[in-house]
């Protein structure tokens, strides 16, 4: 049997496929059907400290190949989740990443530090790339940006959350930025462990005849195998300018999408938006890798990790 288990800084995994936050709501939704141990880890939905009813419908378009959501962090908030949900993830033995947002880097530290002696807590992921929030002002931005668009406001996140937690901090960030690096470089010094890349990307969908949203917000994240070149090429870039591991995301649906990520740098991936359509997606991705390793008579995960540098075709 091939060794699929993942070391990504100080976070071990049982294998590196994991269900993305957002898209498999806190994990119980889908317990009876899919074996939730058996994942890498489930990343929560995004939690914030108090509960938000999100954005009105309708939440959801259908593109080519492609989602666009405007859901809007709809959520239980964080005591609700610690109090209800974290201990049934316990009992079933689920590898759980809680992702957290914050109004200022004071809610995220308060965040961090609830979730630093919560058992049953792997590791915090920062949620500093949702499109669908358009109001960055109260973290000094402005307004429809995103806090992962701007290094100093990424670095003061990331360590507002480090001061108060010692478990594994990820940084989930936003592909809509002119360049990477220095984003990735501000979440590093800030004193994140590891990197998700990337969150959607934002778009928007007009009905033609009224000129209107067809989404309840006006904008909203495109995600699925539309996105999939482009995750793919911000993972490759961003794994030369970083030392971080990174998590890859972004229309990840069979085996062979999770390999271009892992020869594009990536050291693990998270399958998201596949969910919607098969909640037992991520499971699908995994026994794939299994059967690829198996056929290739590959030993352990690292066989399938490609160099930084890959090369064109026919060279």
């Amino acid at each position: 049997m091939a060794e699929l288990r993942v070391t990504l800084g100080p976070l071990q995994l049982r294998n590196p496929v994991l269900a993305a936050a957002g898209t498999y709501g806190y994990g119980l939704e889908f317990a009876e059907s899919v074996p939730l141990h058996q994942l890498g880890a489930v990343v929560t939905k995004t939690l914030t400290l108090a509960p938000r009813p999100g954005n009105p419908p309708p939440r959801l378009v259908e593109t080519p190949s492609g989602l666009l959501n405007a859901v809007g962090l709809q959520n239980i908030g964080l005591q609700a989740f610690l109090r209800d949900a974290l201990p049934r993830l316990r009992e079933l033995g689920a590898t759980v990443i809680v992702s957290i947002l914050g109004d200022s880097p004071e809610d995220v530290a308060a965040m961090a530090q609830q979730l630093d002696g919560a058992e049953g807590v792997a590791a915090i992921e920062l949620n500093l790339s949702c499109p669908n929030l358009q109001d960055g002002s109260r973290l000094g931005l402005e307004p429809v940006r995103m806090v992962a668009q701007d290094p100093g406001a990424t670095a003061a996140v990331v360590a507002a959350a480090r001061g108060r937690t010692g478990k594994p901090l990820l940084a989930k960030l936003s592909p809509d930025v002119t360049d990477l690096a220095p984003i990735a470089q501000a979440a590093q010094r800030g004193g994140a462990d590891i990197l998700t890349i990337a969150n959607t990307f934002t778009g928007m969908s007009l009905d033609p005849q009224t000129g209107r949203s067809r989404l309840g917000a006006l904008t909203g994240g495109l995600s699925g195998p539309a996105i999939r070149p482009l995750a793919v090429y911000r993972v490759w870039y961003t794994a030369r300018t970083v030392s971080l591991p990174i998590i890859g995301a972004g229309g990840i649906v069979r085996a062979q999408d999770a390999l271009e990520f892992f020869r594009a740098g990536a050291r693990a991936i998270a399958v998201g938006t596949a969910n919607f359509a098969d909640p037992a997606a991520p499971l699908r991705v995994l026994r794939g890798l299994e059967r690829h390793m198996g056929r290739h008579r590959l030993e352990r995960f690292a066989q399938l990790l490609g160099a930084p540098d890959p090369a064109p075709a026919g060279a």
